[in-house]
């Protein structure tokens, strides 16, 4: 039997938050084991955050820079899309980790490469690229970071379709002249913008009555407007029946439930995320394949030594939350393995995830962008606040109107009547993810209303929206 290798702690998945996971274990004075099928990185290092990134900016960047006056004249033409590809291949370091690897052995961690599983308390094993397998135990944690994959529909012909889902449209190293796009959130609207900008025939199919659901209704509509005068066909209130592709290759049509077709060269479906926990050994545990359910120290629910940190615990399926949750519950573990008493009554302490519950803020790279941190109006109504949402055309802000002619965009914050402090804040509009900080520490510091009186935004800035919102909100 091969003889178990111990550790502190035994991370199952390095990305972002598996990194930081053991990042923070190390900084504690514990061992630690990264496990990984893939590349040290993650989903989104060259799947999702980082390249979609790269390919977007381009296209927002030349959209804004068509509204300067004294510019507009030079960027009408298309852009260099080889360039804007090799750009993206740049940034994932060209599906190559070396990087990556070098960092995990610069904390002291140490990497194990192959499919990790749980086989019983603080146990894992590794099957290698080879077959072989090597035991892990853990003293103190293992924690399962082992994220999310697209979730794929299941519709007659699809799966003989080769359809895309977010890591083909990221990775593609070639623009198809027309792109079906299945899906109205962010992944959708994301890779919609990105491919239009590049010159494909864009049709954006979406279930629901608007795209970004989850965001404050105007978001969408904007976007919509964006989208549509770019070029691209939004079809709302559709839902893909079947999907038809000779062969796997050549034109791909898709059938719509009202019958209607619509031929494309690639087809893209942005249908949402499932948790990577099929093949894990959590029966060995006790426990079902799915979204693992923890508490603010993201330890998982009934045991006192499994945590599921990031997109596998379904708090927050972001990338910097997910970081977030890892320093939390990095630092939880260093302390129950020292004895050090945790600070749980402390709402906002060094370990808890709180801002997982009321302080999540989320940039979509769209053109415009949408920007929220915090509860939309739905949400703080549902959740029993007395509320009031404040709203103010950033067009009318001085910085708006020097940043670009004729700027569309809009501001709200949700107050709390009863505490005077915000409950969320979003906003839409041309470069407002840069505004979007600002508001997290108002939502996550609470920041009374009679204080933010006194943070006052420079002049002309697109900032000064800050101003006006409390205005707003005092009224005349």
């Amino acid at each position: 039997m091969t003889e178990a290798i111990e550790y502190d702690v035994v991370v199952l998945g390095a990305g972002p938050v598996g990194e930081n996971v053991a990042d923070r274990v190390r900084a504690a004075g514990l061992s630690a084991a990264v496990v990984e099928s893939e590349l040290v990185g993650g989903e989104c290092s060259y799947w999702a955050c980082m390249p979609s990134k790269a390919l977007l900016r381009p296209v927002i960047a030349r959209a804004e820079a068509r509204r300067v006056p004294g510019l507009s004249p030079s960027v009408q033409g298309p852009l260099d899309v080889p360039a804007v590809l090799a750009h993206r291949d740049e940034y994932t370091s060209h599906w190559k980790d070396d990087g990556q690897v070098a960092w995990l052995d610069s904390i002291g961690a140490v990497l194990h490469r192959g499919h990790g599983r749980l086989d019983g308390e603080k146990r894992v094993t590794v099957t290698d690229p080879e077959g072989g397998v090597q035991v892990l135990t853990a003293r103190h944690a293992v924690a399962v970071c082992t994220g999310t994959s697209a979730i794929l529909p299941d519709l007659p012909g699809l799966a003989g379709a080769k359809p895309w889902t977010s890591r083909e449209a990221t990775s593609s190293q070639s623009v198809p002249d027309r792109l079906v796009v299945v899906g109205g959130g962010v992944v959708g609207v994301e890779m919609a913008t990105a491919y239009q900008g590049f010159g494909s025939d864009v049709t954006l199919l979406v279930r629901g009555d608007g795209l970004l659901p989850r965001m404050e209704p105007f978001v969408g509509e904007l976007v919509t407007d964006s989208l549509t005068e770019a070029g691209a066909s939004v079809r709302m209130g559709v839902s893909a029946a079947s999907v038809e592709r000779d062969g796997g290759s050549g034109p791909v049509t898709v059938v719509l439930d009202n019958g209607e077709r619509i031929e494309a060269d690639e087809i893209l479906f942005a249908t949402g995320r499932a948790p990577r926990t099929q093949d894990i050994g959590l029966d060995t545990v006790g426990l079902k394949a799915g979204w693992l359910t923890v508490d603010d120290s993201c330890r998982v629910e009934g045991s006192d030594w499994l945590y599921a940190v990031g997109d596998v615990n379904h708090r927050a399926l972001l990338t910097h939350q997910g970081k977030y949750q890892a320093r939390i519950a990095g630092a939880a573990i260093g302390a129950r393995a020292q004895r050090v008493p945790l600070l749980e009554s402390d709402r906002w302490g060094a370990h808890a995830a709180t801002a997982d519950h009321a302080a999540v803020p989320q940039v979509v790279f769209t053109e415009p962008e949408a920007a929220s941190v915090g509860l939309s109006l739905k949400e703080a109504e549902e959740a029993g606040h007395r509320v009031r949402a404040v709203d103010y055309d950033i067009a009318n802000v001085a910085g708006a109107s020097l940043y670009a002619d004729g700027y569309r965009g809009r501001a709200r914050m949700i107050v709390d009547l009863d505490s005077e402090i915000l409950r969320g804040v979003t906003f839409v509009g041309p470069g407002v993810g840069e505004l979007l900080h600002s508001a997290t520490v108002a939502v996550a510091g609470e920041v009374p209303i009679a204080r933010l009186w006194h943070a006052v935004p420079s002049y002309p800035t697109i900032s000064e929206v800050w101003l006006r919102l409390l205005e707003a909100y005092r009224g005349p």
